[in-house]
Formats: C-alpha cells, structure tokens, sequence
C-alpha cells in the first residue's frame, strides 16, 4: 500500500561497516605514505600491522630480531615512530585498530602520547587493541611474559581505559587466529569465549562492581571467516547468543546494548593459496558473505585479505582491490538494504543450534580444567589435532582445494607472469636504518629520565598496582620498546609456551604412514640407530603450525622429532642439533626473514660441526629458492607443497643419502 514500508524492507538502508585494510611495512614513514594512500581510496579505519620485534618487545638490534626488522608490519620503537605513523593523520576523527597482543599496552601508551601532543584528549580516541594474549599461547606466538602476568597486563589495560579512554575497545577477542591454527567452528566458539571470560574475571577484580557491564560493553571481537560461509554465518549468531548469555549468567549485565556481540572481522587467510592465487579473489568475496548477508550478525568492522597473500607481502594495488570488493557489495547491491534475511530460516537454526551445543560442551570441558588459563595445554593439543585432520582431507582429496588437489590445470596467469614482481618486497637495508634511527634517538633523549621511567615500571610491575600510568610516563620519557618489554621480563621471568605435539595421539592405520614407517625402519637400520629429524623455528615468527604438523607426521611416521617450539636463534638449533645427534635439520620461517636467517642457521651448525642436511619450509617465494640452495639447503618447500608424506619421505632420502661415505 502506497505510504506505508514493507516489512521486507528497512526504512532506509543501513550505513556501510567500517572498511579497513591491514596494512604496515619497512618504515613509519612508508606505512604512513601507504595509509595515506589508502584512506584516499575510500577506506574508512586504519588497520595497524606490526613487525614482530615490535609485537614481542624487542628493539631493532637485539638478536633476536635479526632479520625481522620491518618485514611483516612496520617497526615501532618509540614515541617518534608513532608520531611519524600518524604524521598528517587527524587521531580525534581515526578509528584506529593495532594488531598488538604482548605489548598493547606499550602501544596504546605511545598513541596516547602522540594524541596528547596534538592537544587531543584521551577520552575521544576511538580504536582497538587485539591485547588477547591467551591466544597468543595456543595459535599465534607474539608472547613476550608468562601467562599469569600476561593477563594481568590485559587487566589493567581494560580497567583503565574504561575509566581513561572511554571509547576504546581494549580487548578484541580474537578466534581469528584460532582458525587459522585449525579450529573448528565449535573450537572457535568456545575458545574464545574461554578466554574472554579468563579476561573478565581478571578485569572484576580491579574495578568496582558497577564497572563491570561497562567493561563487558567495551569488549569486542574478532573473527574469521572461512569459504564454507553459510555455517560460517551461523558461527557467528551462536557466538551472539552465547555471549549475551554469559553476560546476563556470569556478570549481571542487562542493558542490551552492552550485550551485543560487536566485532570485526578478517576473512580467511588460511585457504589462500599459492597454486593458481586468482581463485584467492572469489574466495575472499564468498568469504566476506559470511560477515554482511544476515543483518542481526554483521560485522561492525571488515579487513579483506588481498589475492597474493600467499605468495608474499600486498602492495597498495592488492589491498586497493581487496578494499574494492568491499565497496561495491556495501554501495552497489542491496545487501544493506533489508531486514535478517535469514529470520524464519529452519537451516539457519539448526545449525546454530548445533554450534551452541557443541560449544557449551567445548565450554564445559575447559571449565572441568579450571578455565582458559589452566586449560591452555589442552587447547593447543586440540587445536594441533584439529589442524592434523584439516591436512589429511586435503592430501585425501576428501576437502576440495580447487587449484591445489583438484583441477589444477591452468593457463598461465598475467597476474603472476613478472613472478617477484607480484608482491612487495622490503628492502633488507631498512633494518640497518632502523638500528641507526634508534642510536639517534637513544643518544638524543633525557637518560636520566629514562632511567627514573624504567625504575618506576619495575616497582609498579612488582606490585599490584595499575601498570598504564607507568607505562605512559616511560612513553613520554622516550623509553624503547625494547626496554618497556625488557624491563617486564627481569620482573615476570620468561616462557615458552607448549607446542601441543607431545599430547596429541599417535595416528596408524592410513596407508601413506604405513608405508612411511616401513622406509624409515629400513633407514634407520642403514644408519644404524633411529632417524632422527630436529624441527626448529628461528627469529620471532610464533605461526608454528607448520613446523607443528611435520613434527607429527614425521613422528607418526617412526621418526625421532626433536621439536622445541618457537622462537630460536641460530645457535640454539646448532647447539640442539648438535646435542641431540639429528641426522636431518628442518626449518620453518612464515615471516619473510629467510634470506636472513637460514644463512645465519646454515653457519651456525657448520661452525658447530653439525654435516647434517638442512630443509626449509615457509612462505619463500620462488624466485629466492636458488640463493637459498646456493646457501647451503637441501631443499624448499612452499604453500604448494600441501602432502606432508612427501616431504617426509624426501627428508628420510636426505639422511640415507648424507650417511653414504
């Protein structure tokens, strides 16, 4: 009837998510020049990529950031770098978010320090900070403390930016990553919201009880979302409705606003693929489907991927078309015009009925461990178990891969025709900058006012006392990321976190690990005792799922793994392979650091006396595999290398044939 809205139909339709794009690399100025760039194609929210020395608490310099400098997100230092990220950037209009977990409260601090000198108050900033640190233990590795202190970092952030910084989200909840290690939707739902829960109890204890729906209300989300994007959909309706419930059951909240689910979102990064990466494109847009199509489950904030992710680090161009996709599905279709278009729907429902209830059972076996935080142990078990099923219906033929185990016929593509020129790649001598800036700025600043900001970090840090005002004083005194960081350690002591493949059950009974075993009884009776295989990753790359499904592999298969997690130097694995008598050494580095880290390696074990052969896995773009053999390795491998076995058979070949005189 004329006059009247069709209950089909909203009112008018509704205002577009907030488009962002990850994005940072080399330098502050460079990311700076790159955010401008984006902001003017019509991106709306910044979206900070971090290098890892910055997110693990490191200084350009410190060995253990050999190599990393830059590589995987912009370095940040010190209060000048974030003046010179944000240089002509207005932080009282931006919606900032950083990807920063171990030191997001250094990071925060450093924004907020910048903001001050350009007269903006705090209480206007608008942003996110992921600071999710028990993740960082089960999926993604940037942690810096052990995880009691961790969480109490986390707690004192979010209970003072309630009070300080009212309009920032402090905790982003991240499943992202817990996909990508090899969640199911289940794990996903119930792992996070394990440690969203870790996080408020630890929060409830530093702010007054009528606080505590405030603090629920600033927590927000972040997810991911896979091709299979109708269940992916539903995921993230079960996650509303169990959230909400626990704020009611839990923490009291009734205001409804305070109970929504907010969050935002990158789509799936785990499915990209180097094989025919043109198919990467429609898989980001099915992908983003999963986030927009139900109106009641949208997301407040979407970051795509770009198409060649999987091949190395996105220019401008690939995230311009990555920030395409979004606009012409927010502004050109109808998608934003209508009411839940899945209202009524009986699939929708069964389905999210499904999830919730493995869920609460997910949910009730942590609980019988005493929460997230003792449970880490049995999540990374699960979530390496999981990761190990994932792979084997790929190399089965079972999950589909187009492009990889299926139809992978192909033309050749102009996208990747000029091979190295279809990524950025960062020039090393940014690193050797980066130390110099830093001994300018160093010998530039007030020492003993550093010295006094650090002294009062650590007597704060030994306390029970809020860490942000101490932290923000030593932003201001020109103290470094490095010494924020290092400064914790000497209070909270280090940590290496469980890798989950000594809990995970040994699998027999498939043929290609039958026969497996069967080559490596018959080499390790050539070479006389058992092979044995030493995985290791160097520099600070956590994303150690890799090197976590050859360990097992090689292990199912018969062969003595030497696995100690992330986070090594070069000669700790010559140290360790020496000690340890490995016939093969394997290495796995996703950061981009390999050309500066396998030589380094490489030298290591010839200066201990370690002959044995040397592989490595990782994101290596084709162009670098000869250096690297040049270097000294006996083999590649790249994402296109999906079947395990043959890696593990080509490693048993390698230590017969290195053991012939």
């Amino acid at each position: 009837m004329s006059g009247e809205r069709a209950p089909h139909r909203l009112a008018a339709p509704d205002a577009a998510w907030l488009m962002r794009t990850y994005a940072g690399h080399s330098t502050a100025q460079a990311s700076n020049e790159l955010y401008r760039k984006n902001l003017a194609s019509g991106q709306t929210g910044l979206s900070v990529a971090f290098d890892l020395p910055t997110q693990i608490g490191y200084d350009p310099g410190d060995p253990l950031a050999r190599g990393e400098v830059g590589k995987v997100g912009v370095p940040i230092a010190h209060l000048g770098d974030m003046r010179a990220l944000f240089d002509g950037i207005d932080l009282a209009q931006m919606n900032t978010s950083m990807t920063i977990n171990a030191t997001a409260a250094w990071l925060l601090a450093l924004y907020i320090a910048v903001a001050e000198e350009r007269a903006i108050a705090p209480e206007v900033l608008q942003g996110t900070t992921q600071n999710d640190i028990l993740k960082e233990f089960l999926a993604r590795g940037t942690y810096a403390f052990p995880p009691a202190p961790s969480l109490r970092l986390t707690a004192d952030m979010v209970a003072y930016t309630v009070e300080h910084v009212p309009r920032w989200n402090p905790v982003n909840i991240c499943s992202y990553h817990l996909q990508e290690a090899g969640a199911t939707p289940v794990q996903e739902i119930a792992f996070a919201l394990a440690n969203a829960t870790a996080v408020l109890d630890a929060v409830r204890e530093r702010v007054a009880e009528e606080r505590v729906g405030a603090v629920f209300g600033r927590i927000s989300f972040f997810v991911n979302a896979g091709v299979r994007f109708v269940e992916e959909h539903a995921k993230l309706r079960a996650l509303a409705l169990l959230w909400e419930e626990l704020g009611r059951e839990r923490y009291g909240v009734t205001e409804a606003g305070l109970l929504r689910l907010r969050y935002g979102v990158q789509v799936n990064s785990l499915g990209l693929t180097e094989s025919q990466p043109e198919n990467n494109i429609q898989r980001i847009v099915l992908e983003t489907l999963a986030v927009t199509l139900g109106r009641d489950a949208r997301a407040r904030a979407v970051q795509l991927p770009a198409w060649n992710e999987a091949l190395g680090l996105p220019r401008q161009w690939d995230q311009q078309w990555s920030l395409r996709i979004q606009q012409v599905l927010a502004y050109e279709t109808d998608l934003l015009e209508y009411p839940d278009i899945f209202e009524g729907s009986t699939v929708m429902k069964g389905l999210v009925d499904e999830l919730v209830e493995g869920a609460r059972e997910e949910l009730a076996r942590i609980e019988q461990r005493g929460g997230a935080v003792q449970a880490v142990p049995y999540m990374k078990a699960a979530l390496v178990e999981s990761n190990r099923a994932r792979l084997r219906r790929i190399e089965s033929g079972e999950q589909v891969v187009v492009g990889v185990n299926r139809y992978t016929e192909t033309a050749p593509s102009p996208l990747t025709a000029d091979g190295e020129g279809a990524f950025l790649t960062v020039d090393p001598a940014h690193e050797q900058a980066q130390i110099d800036a830093l001994e300018r700025w160093r010998a530039e600043r007030d020492a003993d006012a550093v010295d006094e900001a650090l002294s009062e970090l650590a007597r704060v840090a030994r306390s029970n006392e809020n860490i942000m005002p101490a932290t923000l004083a030593a932003a201001r005194a020109g103290v470094t990321t490095g010494e924020w960081a290092g400064t914790l350690r000497d209070v909270f002591g280090s940590y290496r976190a469980p890798t989950g493949v000594a809990d995970a059950p040994a699998v027999r009974g498939y043929a290609e690990i039958e026969q497996l075993r069967e080559d490596v009884e018959r080499a390790s009776e050539q070479l006389g005792r058992r092979l044995k295989l030493l995985v290791g990753k160097p520099g600070l790359d956590g994303h150690s799922n890799g090197a976590e499904q050859i360990a097992l592999y090689a292990r199912d298969a018969g062969i003595e793994v030497v696995y100690e997690g992330i986070r090594l130097t070069p000669e700790q694995i010559a140290a360790s392979a020496l000690e340890e008598g490995v016939h093969v050494v394997g290495l796995s580095i996703l950061s981009g650091s390999h050309m500066a880290l396998v030589p380094e390696v490489v030298g290591a074990l010839r200066h201990a006396g370690v002959q044995a052969p040397l592989v490595v896995g990782g994101i290596i773009p084709t162009g670098d595999v000869a250096e690297l053999l040049a270097a000294g390795v006996a083999a590649v491998y790249g994402p296109r290398d999906y079947e395990l076995g043959g890696i593990v058979r080509d490693i048993v070949a390698l230590a017969v044939a290195a053991a012939r005189p």
